[in-house]
């Protein structure tokens, strides 16, 4: 199925937490699944090879691998269903089946515990729920106050004893009557997660008699939870913020001339919009009158509005400033530049980096192992007469609460999906956090020349008068270039402009050598080098000169009469005035640069040179290019390709990570690349290797703060100096410094073009 024509939905709302257990939002439906074009880890196929339609479900409490696996083995068991895909941040499930409905699938996930409700019914329902009461933060601050007083009443022994366990009930109930219910539905599933452990842990220590603490616990989860909730609102607005950036209606011309709101959805290809001072552009279009300057940061990063007049482009999502626009529609909603990137974006928080997938096979080994040792510590010790029974049972429930994985699953994907977000806030789309984090290890970029290092338009770059008024020689090549269709003729024609063009009479293109014609009755040639020669017409003084601009990589053009030339014209594809400073950052980096071009060699090593480029090669064809990736990925090396994403389609396919430049308004570039730059900024790619260095950091940063807080915890519990008052801080609290070290990739000024670390 073409990607392109299918709408995007969820990527409003990436990053809930694999460990949260507030409601989630929802994330729309899709008929279809898309080929996604990141590594999807998270892909699951029992039989068949793209066999049956895909259905999406919400699933509030599939937030941990624990899930997952229930459901694998539970709907494995379908008849019907024939793969499965999970997104975990996003609580969504996408189910392949050939089933005439739903009904089977919902059925079974209901067997397990868990309730699957359709995106799209999901959907309508959230628009229609009003917004959250302060119940829910009453009744914890009730149970936050009961356990309190029960806390002081232990303390200070005030009050008979069942006062205290009259207090810690209240206090557990009013706060912990969903941890209790959504841990009985795991531990039926023999599935324990955080809540199943919480559940065990606080109904011990009301067995063995710690009724305050067993309260203050159930309280203390609960508050860590609201807060890492509302922590993780910051990932998920930040890529959410993009669903707001075209407007839900826009201002059109109808049938009989008059212009009226409609329904952004609803608007065809073909019609003409209006967008006034102010207004967001609605839909991709081409400007059919006005002129004004358009803030295009939010869809390809560039810091400065960028002016625009009739037949220029707009991209729906960006801001029209000064001048009232109106435009024809290009593409429908669907299928605008906007939602490209937000399909791309949603496609990329599904996929899992190598990173997240060594944490996850690492939660699934750790999680059983710590209860087992829990369960050890709880009858051994006791049994060798090195303590009490109430004693190791306590240990034993503190090891039960360190035993959740949560801080080490959630590091990963809020740091990958904070670091996604940012680098589309730069204008640069990330398929997928695989490449994210890919990136830190890049030693190589090879380079495409032309459009990339280059604008790709040849122009004008020398006029050099030979014998004559140079003004006269001016128009009569003028004169010439304009009546060919040749690239060299026709930049050369724009370049001379209208400077009194003569009529030409007995015009003839000489076919790989230029062009001839009678000019006020004077036969005249304009060729390149070879025409010269044939015309025996090339002495010394000419052969230096053109030579010179040959080798600086230019196409020569001599205007010639019967007798001698008479001027020396050169046209180049002049570079972009980022070039330069794209490749220093590069070798800031410690990224080595490679060009590959088609040009010839010596047009190749002028411009290497120009922008300092270690090695450049010429004369090379697109299976040339993809061999010189091969020859340096077969060496060990971690190599990038930057490129059109068309042309060198085959070396950007081989690449580490294939980089698209100007990827905005090109459907085939934002499909086929791994990483689209959606302007024409080349230094974008040293701000993403940047980036991804820095996103590597988070990542080890938040693993050892997760696992090293986990072991200095279960060393305490052995020696007994820790409680269930501490092992809920050391659990949910990490959980919360995780998240905040992740998020920290989202600050406004942590440019990633300013970090300068290496890997």
């Amino acid at each position: 199925m073409d990607r392109s024509t299918e709408p995007l939905r969820d990527a409003a709302h990436p990053a809930t937490s694999p460990c949260t257990h507030t409601a989630g939002h929802d994330h729309g439906h899709h008929d279809h699944h898309p080929d996604h074009a990141g590594p999807r880890e998270s892909h699951v196929s029992f039989d068949g090879a793209g066999e049956g339609a895909w259905s999406r479900f919400r699933i509030e409490a599939m937030d941990c691998p624990t899930e997952q696996t229930l459901l694998q083995k539970r709907l494995g068991t379908v008849a019907g269903v024939h793969g499965l895909e999970f997104n975990l941040i996003n609580r969504v499930l996408g189910v392949r089946h050939s089933l005439p409905d739903t009904g089977p699938i919902e059925a079974a996930i209901a067997e397990t515990g868990m309730t699957a409700v359709p995106l799209a019914q999901a959907q309508a329902e959230e628009a229609h729920t009003p917004a959250p009461s302060k119940r829910g933060r009453i009744t914890l601050v009730a149970g936050l106050v009961a356990a309190a007083a029960a806390e002081l009443c232990h303390l200070y022994q005030v009050g008979p004893p069942w006062l205290v366990i009259v207090l810690a009930l209240l206090a557990i109930c009013t706060s912990g009557l969903g941890t209790y219910r959504k841990g009985w539905i795991a531990l039926r599933q023999l599935n324990l997660n955080i809540n199943a452990l919480m559940s065990i842990a606080v109904t011990g220590a009301a067995l063995i008699g710690q009724w305050p603490e067993a309260a203050m616990v159930m309280v203390l989860f609960a508050v860590a939870e609201r807060i890492e909730a509302r922590s993780l609102e910051r990932a998920r607005n930040a890529i959410g913020a993009l669903m707001q950036l075209a407007p839900a209606t826009a201002t059109v011309r109808e049938a009989d001339g008059q212009w009226r709101p409609r329904e952004v959805a609803q608007i065809q290809i073909g019609s003409l919009l209006r967008a006034r001072p102010g207004e967001r552009i609605a839909l991709d279009g081409e400007v059919t009158a006005g002129r004004s300057t358009v803030n295009q940061a939010p869809i390809t990063g560039e810091s400065l509005p960028v002016d625009k007049i009739i037949g220029d482009t707009l991209f729906a999502g960006t801001v029209n400033q000064e001048g009232e626009l109106e435009y024809r529609a290009t593409k429908v909603a669907s299928d605008s530049t906007l939602s490209r990137i937000l399909r791309v974006v949603e496609q990329a928080q599904g996929s899992r980096a190598p990173t997240q997938r060594f944490v996850d096979r690492f939660s699934r080994i750790y999680t059983p192992a710590v209860i087992v040792l829990a369960c050890v510590t709880g009858l051994v010790p006791p049994l060798l007469g090195l303590g009490t029974w109430l004693e190791w049972a306590y240990r034993a429930l503190v090891l039960l609460v360190v035993a959740c994985p949560c801080a080490l699953v959630i590091s990963t994907p809020v740091t990958l999906v904070s670091g996604l977000a940012a680098a589309a806030r730069r204008g640069i789309l990330v398929k997928g956090g695989a490449y994210l984090e890919m990136a830190h290890s890049l030693e190589w970029l090879a380079l495409d020349k032309t459009g990339t290092l280059t604008r790709g338009l040849p122009e004008l770059t020398d006029v050099l008068p030979l014998h004559g008024d140079p003004s006269h020689l001016k128009a009569i090549a003028a004169s010439l270039a304009s009546r060919s269709d040749h690239p060299v003729s026709k930049a050369l024609a724009v370049g001379l402009g209208n400077i009194g063009e003569s009529e030409v009479a007995e015009f003839e293109a000489l076919p790989g050598r230029g062009s001839r014609g009678r000019v006020d009755d004077t036969l005249y040639t304009l060729g390149n080098h070879r025409l010269v020669e044939e015309q025996g017409l090339c002495d010394e003084a000419l052969e230096i000169t053109l030579a010179g601009l040959e080798q600086q990589g230019k196409s020569v053009v001599v205007l010639c009469d019967a007798r001698q030339p008479l001027a020396v014209f050169a046209v180049a594809d002049t570079l972009r005035g980022t070039s330069a400073a794209a490749i220093t950052r590069l070798h800031d980096l410690g990224v080595k640069t490679l060009m590959l071009s088609g040009d010839n060699q010596a047009a190749a090593a002028a411009i290497a040179a120009q922008v300092g480029i270690d090695e450049a090669r010429g004369n090379l064809l697109p299976e040339d290019k993809l061999q010189a990736i091969e020859a340096l990925a077969s060496k060990g090396h971690v190599v990038g390709m930057v490129g059109d994403g068309i042309n060198d389609a085959p070396a950007l396919a081989r690449a580490h990570i294939g980089f698209a430049m100007g990827a905005a308004g090109s459907h085939t570039a934002i499909e086929t690349a791994d990483v689209a730059l959606m302007d024409d900024d080349l230094r974008k790619v040293g701000e993403f290797i940047a980036l991804s260095r820095r996103t590597r950091r988070l990542l080890i940063q938040n693993i050892a703060l997760a696992l090293g807080i986990k072991a200095v915890f279960l060393a305490l519990t052995f020696l007994g100096m820790a409680t269930l008052w501490m092992a809920v801080f050391a659990d949910m609290g990490v959980s919360l410094l995780v998240v905040f070290n992740g998020l920290r990739l989202l600050r406004p000024n942590q440019s990633a073009s300013a970090n300068s670390a290496t890997a």
